[in-house]
């Protein structure tokens, strides 16, 4: 049963962080092809079915320029670092949403984000959390700083936990509850983690490498330690030659042992607690698939790409099911970003955001998308001249 704590503060936040929820909701006032209509039921009142289909005169809307629109994305895990959501607290709601969060993990967060220990901040689950309310803390930014961005949000994506951000973001559910789901994740996958020596490996190869069959070397390698049912298999998609390869520690070690033979031309151990997004998060489903039952859920107002397949989430049970494949399938973010700005020739690219700690995600559309990069901006969540 979802905490009670949860519930209550779900209830008791809804007026003090309210505009943050709305921003999204918001955004199908004024989108092209946004599902949602512009009415939201008070709090308390049943949400609108989220399969309900889009009113005929949808097609209608003229079409907006690209350049006039944005896109939101939200990093993950191992984005995190001590200091991040110091530059964020003189902005509306986010003192608030820190507050709502310690409610709800029992744990005061923006301690732990600005003085650390940066050990404490590096675990799953706190890191996750973290990570989680911070870029949203960054969208409160943006919406001050450029409200204009969060109007014109035509889609958004995150990356693993962010995620949830992402569909906070867009509506589909309510940042209280959303928080507590991460905390069951975190929590889910940290124990997931401790069963087995597992981790991660970052991966940049050669234009003629084998990913797959490199992982199927090494499982045979674990197979002749006496290591039963061997699990290695890429996790990240990041970029063309760009990959994140995650399972039993023996086999990373075979990998880096062998990198020159695989054609592998940087090989890097993540500072991660297990193997995330491979079979051996299996046990966590279980745990975050019982609290996305109890949670709402409903389909976003906006586009929002799944990590799974990088397509586009379609409903309320769509969501509630690509969230739960998403701990033990690859994060398929190169093939996402294709999604997003694949476009004719001569069409403009839309304005990009990461909101949230660090610029990975901007690192990794310039690799797959230049010209797309070329309308990249970060939103800093540290403490600059502006």
């Amino acid at each position: 049963m979802l905490a009670s704590v949860a519930v209550r503060v779900t209830a008791a936040s809804r007026g003090k962080v309210r505009s943050l929820v709305s921003v999204g909701r918001r955004l199908s006032t004024n989108q092209p092809g946004s599902p949602g209509g512009t009415h939201h039921p008070p709090p308390g009142a049943p949400a609108p079915l989220p399969d309900t289909e889009p009113p005929a005169m949808e097609q209608w809307r003229p079409r907006k320029d690209p350049s006039g629109c944005s896109v939101l994305l939200f990093p993950g895990q191992g984005s995190q670092f001590v200091g991040m959501g110091r530059g964020l607290l003189k902005y509306p709601n986010v003192k608030e949403m820190f507050m709502v969060a310690q409610k709800i993990l029992g744990y005061d967060l923006l301690a732990l984000c600005l003085e650390g220990p940066e050990e404490e901040l590096m675990k799953t689950v706190h890191c996750q959390p973290a990570v989680f309310v911070t870029s949203l803390a960054a969208v409160e930014r943006l919406n001050h700083e450029n409200p204009t961005a969060i109007e014109t949000c035509v889609a958004a994506a995150g990356f693993s936990v962010g995620e949830f951000a992402a569909l906070v973001f867009s509506g589909a559910m309510n940042y209280a509850e959303a928080l507590y789901a991460v905390k069951v994740r975190a929590e889910a996958m940290q124990k997931a983690s401790e069963l087995v020596p597992s981790g991660m490996l970052s991966v940049i190869g050669r234009p003629q490498a084998q990913y797959k069959h490199a992982c199927v070397q090494a499982k045979e390698h674990c197979a002749s330690l006496g290591i039963e049912q061997p699990v290695c298999s890429v996790a990240n998609y990041l970029f063309p030659d760009g990959r994140v390869i995650a399972g039993h520690q023996q086999a990373l070690d075979f990998l880096q042992q062998n990198s020159r033979h695989l054609q592998f031309m940087r090989t890097k151990p993540l500072p991660v607690s297990g193997a995330f997004h491979t079979e051996l998060m299996e046990s966590a489903t279980e745990p975050l698939r019982e609290v996305l039952r109890q949670v709402e859920v409903r389909r976003p107002e906006i586009n929002v790409y799944s990590n799974v397949d990088g397509k586009r989430y379609m409903n309320e049970s769509h969501v509630r099911r690509q969230l739960v494949k998403q701990l033990v399938s690859p994060v398929k973010w190169e093939q996402t970003l294709h999604e997003i700005y694949e476009r004719t020739q001569g069409k403009k690219f839309p304005h990009t955001y990461e909101v949230g700690p660090g610029k990975q995600l901007g690192a990794t559309l310039q690799k797959c998308n230049r010209k797309a990069f070329k309308d990249y901006a970060h939103v800093e969540v540290t403490t600059y001249e502006d």
